[in-house]
């Protein structure tokens, strides 16, 4: 079984045993080994070239079954789950299989990695020991399933609901995105406008009251105080954005700063709640996924603990985890952790103590999610007035500071 690093891949041109022209992909180790290898499938190459990029963008973060990166969507994958457990329950063989994937894939970098699976398969590896080769796509969860699936012979049934549960939370996310976009582009607009008033409209009539030798108002004076500083000061603003982004993930690397910050994301008075949800939906559907897929209970805890992406869920978890290799059962260690609600505590006791552990949790997913697009849903309802009557203060004020010297100059005339 082959384990070494991943081979070069070449795109070629190359004549048929009818003489027709045809272009693909090959990996290998140098040209002449994949005109060999072309030559073994019975085709005469006629040009093999590098690709023009043997690398894939750097990969995202774990997030449940797919971890993609930025060249590979993750409904790009879905789909060719959703082809692969098709064309498996038809019959077709795998090594066929892979092939019509890589001649119907569009995108060239999934195409490309998809040539290395099949290549990985042709020589006697497993499915799931190709897709082990490239982490920066198939995360451990998935290539755990699709590792269950093949030992104990129900891979397409293992493929079908990694499909399944990846266009669920797909689903998801393009509802929490549907529901963010318009506070997000209110928030945008109203922050350009603010910053115009503020750069180039307030100088430009305050500075008439700069030369009139009165007391101005209290508001007028904050006003010419705020757009004094915002002018001197404006690059602070630009800078802000990236430092605290470079700050964000220099904390993120350290392993206390972690988990500081995620013991704040879990805390937070209205997002709090909404991150505790989504953790847990997360827990729930990935390990209902493994367990259903064959992965035994404490190996599966193992995987789970790196995609809930939390580091006080993964506590909990490994905690769990070390107390059921000793023969307790998941429930009772989970109800120590204030992390995991009663509720979800109760079903999955109830899926323990029924056989149907895997049932309850994908039940305990589908209310927690549920739950959180309600909740986020209130809440951009609940942002969008806020948002309204905020930026009609800070206007407002603007104007009224601006008036207040121009009535005062009119009660002095009269």
């Amino acid at each position: 079984m082959s384990t070494g690093a991943i081979m070069p891949v070449y795109e070629y041109t190359a004549l048929d045993k009818a003489g027709k022209r045809v272009q693909g992909i090959v990996d290998a180790d140098s040209p002449a080994v994949a005109r060999q290898k072309l030559r073994g499938e019975g085709f005469f190459p006629t040009t093999v070239n590098p690709t023009a990029s043997q690398t894939l963008s750097r990969p995202a973060a774990p997030s449940g079954f797919f971890r993609v990166g930025s060249r590979i969507k993750t409904g790009e994958i879905a789909v060719l789950t959703r082809q692969l457990a098709t064309l498996l329950a038809a019959g077709i063989p795998l090594v066929e299989v892979l092939d019509a994937i890589i001649s119907q894939a569009a995108n060239p970098h999934l195409k490309k990695i998809m040539a290395q699976v099949k290549d990985g398969v042709t020589e006697g590896n497993s499915l799931a020991h190709a897709f082990s080769r490239h982490p920066e796509v198939f995360s451990s969860v998935y290539v755990n399933m699709v590792r269950a699936g093949e030992a104990s012979g129900s891979l397409e049934a293992v493929l079908e609901r990694l499909a399944d549960f990846s266009e669920q939370a797909e689903a998801l996310r393009g509802k929490v995105r549907a529901a963010l976009a318009y506070p997000v582009f209110m928030l945008v607009i109203g922050s350009l406008i603010l910053i115009f008033l503020m750069a180039y409209i307030v100088p430009d009539i305050t500075r008439i009251f700069t030369e009139m030798d009165q007391v101005l108002p209290l508001p007028t004076r904050m006003l010419m105080g705020a757009a004094a500083f915002f002018r001197s000061f404006w690059w602070a603003f630009v800078l802000a954005v990236p430092f605290g982004a470079l700050l964000w993930r220099r904390v993120r690397k350290s392993p206390n700063g972690a988990r500081s910050l995620d013991k704040l994301m879990l805390t937070l008075p209205v997002a709090g709640p909404i991150n505790r949800k989504l953790a847990l939906a997360r827990f729930g559907r990935t390990l209902a996924g493994l367990l259903h897929g064959g992965v035994s209970l404490p190996q599966a805890l193992g995987i789970v603990r790196n995609v809930v992406n939390n580091a006080l869920f993964a506590e909990a978890i490994d905690a769990a985890a070390d107390e059921i290799q000793a023969g307790r059962d998941l429930a009772s260690q989970l109800a120590g952790s204030r992390w995991f609600p009663p509720i979800a505590v109760q079903m999955i006791s109830v899926g323990e103590r029924s056989g149907d552990l895997d049932g309850m949790l994908n039940k305990m997913a589908d209310i927690t999610e549920t739950e959180v697009e309600t909740r986020i849903t209130a809440l951009t309802a609940m942002l969008e007035p806020v948002m309204i009557l905020a930026m009609g203060l800070a206007v407002g004020f603007i104007v009224v500071s601006i008036l207040l010297p121009l009535f005062e100059m009119n009660q002095l005339i009269r």
